[in-house]
């Protein structure tokens, strides 16, 4: 019967190490997603900032070539002409 005993004993400390792991890789996973989910976040802020220099150096370049610049002068053109259509297209929207 003792080697049962000591079978059982070896058993149990086994099983108590396995949820002892279990409990260890869990809160690693927990941290793990907080760690990710706050990647995520500063990802998506990167972007939306990205995005709105995007947006102002668009603005500061036709406000440039509106001031008098060569160097940006067909893109302000085509902005324009897209603009005044736009309006039109309103306008049109309007009258009907």
């Amino acid at each position: 019967m003792s080697v049962i005993a000591e079978i059982i004993d070896t058993l149990e400390y086994k099983v108590e190490k396995l949820f002892e792991k279990s409990k260890g890789l869990e809160k690693n996973n927990q941290v793990l997603r907080l760690e990710l989910a706050k990647a995520a976040q500063i990802i998506q802020k990167q972007s939306e900032e990205m995005e709105a220099l995007k947006k102002q150096n668009e603005t500061l370049k036709i406000a440039n070539s509106l001031l008098g610049s060569d160097n940006n002068k067909r893109e302000t053109k085509l902005k324009i002409n897209s603009l005044i259509r736009e309006i039109d297209y309103c306008i049109a929207q309007l009258s009907d």
